[in-house]
């Protein structure tokens, strides 16, 4: 598909990488308002923040924005966060909760279902496809969710975000050894804070896929922005500050692409 992009390496380490695209189908774009069309909500430059940290891993990237589908979010539209303010499969509000189409131009029932077949469903196909075939090779995979938001987003949480937010699910997703180097290597990472399962536990793509007993291992990482780039637009990537960052994450990937099961 023209709007993946998948690179395979032999590890068993794969990179999930869901919302850094920036792309909007012109028929879509043209239903947006202002707020829409800022794009506001990317998961900005993460991409290449974890471009080339360790070799031969595999990455599966979407270059869809959010904005069209969210491909981290149940396709049956289901709340990941019940009871909390959240995004829908296709959201109609970004992450301040204001409208991001023109009046009367949100999608249909209709339109929501064909985008996610256009957009949704490969992603995941070529996700599954990709956890297959490392799997078949080491006799199990890990999936490993990028993401980043905003440290201060009031509509979805109170105060301020911690760096590293680590989420498996309440321990569900993934071998509690990978949970446990995951959170050491952020706990060491000097002037980082961190918590695991915190307000965010792991989206739809980590719980979905997240089966230990069958060899299949999934932990997200949602890193606060403000650890690496300018929180605000035009949404400046901070080369000082990210690789700092970068050192950090780059011994938790090599940590997770040397793993194996006990």
């Amino acid at each position: 598909m023209s709007f993946l992009d998948v690179h395979q390496g032999e590890s068993p380490l794969v990179l999930g990488l869901p919302h850094t695209g920036t792309d909007l189908p012109e028929e879509i774009a043209a239903n947006l308002n202002e707020r829409g069309r800022a794009l506001a909500d990317t998961d900005w430059h993460v991409h290449d923040l974890y471009a080339d940290l360790v070799p031969d891993v595999t990455t599966v990237r979407t270059r869809i924005h959010r904005y069209v589908i969210d491909v981290n979010r149940d396709p049956t539209g289901t709340s990941l966060y019940p009871g909390q303010n959240t995004t829908a499969l296709c959201p109609l509000t970004d992450f301040d909760g204001f409208s991001i189409y023109q009046e009367g131009c949100e999608p249909s029932e209709t339109e929501i279902e064909g985008r996610r077949l256009v957009y949704h469903a490969p992603y995941h196909e070529a996700l599954q496809t990709e956890l297959d075939r490392v799997k078949t090779l080491h006799g199990f995979a890990i999936l490993y969710d990028c993401h980043s938001i905003r440290s201060r987003v009031p509509f979805l949480f109170e105060g301020t975000l911690p760096d590293f937010n680590v989420g498996t699910n309440d321990g569900t997703t993934c071998d509690n050894r990978i949970e446990q180097h995951v959170t050491e290597a952020c706990d060491r990472a000097e002037s980082y804070t961190c918590i695991l399962n915190g307000r965010f536990k792991g989206g739809w793509t980590t719980r979905h896929y997240g089966r230990p007993a069958e060899g299949l291992h999934a932990i997200q990482m949602e890193l606060a922005q403000s650890s690496y780039m300018l929180e605000r637009a035009p949404w400046t990537y901070d080369p000082a500050k990210a690789d700092q960052l970068r050192a950090h994450l780059k011994i938790i990937l090599a940590t997770l692409r040397n793993w194996r099961p006990a």
